[in-house]
């Protein structure tokens, strides 16, 4: 049987982990190709701000070829999706006819995935979708995978959370509010040691910064959301 060419939506966190692992064992995908986002200005993974140079020693470390989509630094939702599509197409043409993310269960977003890629003929691959997020935290962590937290929301997480490394002691602390998984964007985190890599990534924990952002839904003029980042080097 003939594997189905993937790309893979890598954002470097424990979820794409362990998305990216199950796809790896799952001998219907060839995955080809890893996509991550890049905020221009400042180098780094969008989101997780995670620094460029580090994401480029998690790549070695998992060896898979990968592209990067480098936004520019408040993309409004046009830009974002002319980039996205552009790169679809792009993959399309190289023979990817799959694209695959780490998403859990969030409808609004799968679905808005599917509509943007069905319109290049590439079908959308959900590995973790609808799992149980404390049941997938904790294989997770029973497979060996290490991660550490690079980004909390301010308004759901206290900040001595960024930093702390993903084990069962941190799904005790979290706040009953908050997904195990962090699925509704509470935090997010990076991978560095697992099945999937031939080594582990070094890095050092620098400070921690918080950074505000104008509120999605572009209200008024002071409306801002704040996350706190644990640095990494």
């Amino acid at each position: 049987m003939k594997q189905l060419k993937t790309y893979f939506n890598w954002s470097t966190g424990k979820d794409s982990a362990l998305a990216l692992y199950y796809l790896l064992q799952d001998k219907n995908y060839d995955v080809g190709q890893l996509v991550t986002t890049i905020n221009r200005q400042h180098n780094r993974v969008t989101m997780h701000g995670l620094r460029r140079e580090l994401f480029e020693r998690q790549m070695a470390a998992l060896g898979t070829p990968y592209r990067t989509i480098v936004l520019p630094e408040n993309p409004d939702m046009e830009t974002y999706n002319a980039m996205i599509a552009d790169t679809a197409r792009s993959l399309k043409t190289d023979g990817f006819g799959y694209a695959a993310f780490g998403d859990i269960f969030l409808e609004d977003l799968r679905t808005y995935r599917e509509k943007q890629h069905e319109v290049f003929n590439v079908k959308t691959v959900f590995p973790l979708w609808q799992r149980d997020t404390k049941d997938l935290l904790l294989e997770f962590i029973a497979l060996g995978f290490k991660a550490i937290v690079v980004c909390v929301d301010g308004s759901k997480m206290d900040p001595s959370f960024a930093g702390r490394i993903i084990n069962e002691e941190f799904l005790k602390d979290l706040p009953a509010d908050v997904d195990p998984c962090g699925e509704n964007g509470e935090y997010h985190t990076f991978c560095y040691d697992g099945p999937i890599f031939k080594h582990a990534i070094s890095f050092e924990v620098a400070e921690r910064v918080y950074v505000e952002y104008p509120a999605p839904s572009g209200g008024g003029a002071h409306d801002k959301v704040g996350f706190w980042y644990s640095d990494l080097r």
